[in-house]
């Protein structure tokens, strides 16, 4: 059998190539990652299979030398690879460690679905929650959460109630991210911005569309609780709607408020837009909520402020 140099060498010197064709060949032949690939499989590679193959080789270098150079490749994201089939010489694609990486952040994006919550909730973590003494019972909570839920057993969720500005949005943002590296689906809304909107839906019959999609998540985080006066409709239409299937059907459901779930009943819930007092309706809601979600407050310092 030849020595694959010498097939290399017949190949370069193979008669009407052009000087720039015979340049490219030998920057192709004498590439080391070829020479290797050569090298590992001679008794599988003829001296015709080589040149042959000799477009797939120039590709795999083309391709090569362009992801050095920092350059775009036809395959943005994925390396080529060697490969020997039916004794050629072919190419394979692998997705880099960085294009790995970016599909699991894209497949964990895509499990979180957002409605009128702030962008950079997405990008909230654990990691970054800053764990002082006022916070760490909410933390502690919500690691609970997570290394208990099961979808066979009802896991209550939490609800994180607290002064303005003490990080109870982001919380639930990291709480958020980190389930969806577990694989689970999570919705968070911002409450007081989906009341708005439902009240809009009514002009073009949406209503229960958008409240079936709320109110079905696997997981639901519904923040600032309590934020906006409440209309006995949105209050009994809508929130008791939502909770009610989720009671019903044991979904893990999150809130969050600067009301605790007495003042919430009592100073919120039990007050509709004209003034009047509805206790009892109050009371049913605040069942759902509390059979929903376990209380625990989240304090510290105001971090919305800029000093």
């Amino acid at each position: 059998m030849e020595n694959i140099s010498e097939i290399m060498q017949k190949i370069m010197d193979k008669k009407g190539l052009t000087d720039r064709y015979q340049r490219i060949n030998s920057k192709v032949l004498n590439d080391t990652d070829i020479q290797y690939f050569l090298n590992q499989h001679q008794s599988e590679l003829t001296r015709d299979a080589i040149n042959r193959s000799f477009s797939k080789l120039y590709e795999y270098y083309d391709v090569k030398m362009k992801i050095e150079k920092g350059e775009s490749s036809f395959a943005p994201g994925y390396l080529p690879e060697l490969v020997v089939n039916d004794h050629l010489i072919d190419i394979s694609y692998a997705a880099s460690p960085e294009r790995i990486k970016k599909q699991a952040a894209d497949r964990i994006e895509k499990r979180i679905s957002m409605i009128s919550m702030p962008k950079d909730i997405k990008s909230a973590s654990l990691e970054s929650f800053d764990q002082n003494s006022n916070r760490f019972s909410a933390l502690s909570r919500a690691l609970e959460f997570i290394n208990t839920i099961n979808e066979k057993q009802f896991t209550p969720g939490l609800y994180i109630y607290g002064p303005f500005g003490v990080g109870k949005t982001y919380l639930l943002g990291a709480i958020a991210n980190e389930l969806a590296k577990l694989g689970k689906n999570t919705t968070l809304v911002h409450f007081p911005s989906f009341a708005v909107e439902m009240k809009s839906a009514i002009n073009d019959n949406s209503v229960m569309e958008k409240i079936n999609a709320v109110k079905k998540s696997a997981i639901l985080m519904l923040d600032d609780i309590g934020a906006d006066s409440m209309s006995s409709w949105i209050r009994d239409e809508v929130l008791g709607v939502i909770l009610e299937y989720r009671m019903q059907q044991k979904l893990p459901t999150f809130f969050s408020s600067n009301f605790s779930m007495e003042q919430l009943e009592n100073e919120h819930l039990s007050i509709n837009q004209k003034g009047e007092l509805e206790p009892l309706k109050a009371k049913r809601l605040m069942q759902r909520i509390r059979f929903l979600s376990r209380e625990v407050i989240m304090d510290g310092e105001n971090r919305r402020e800029i000093y």
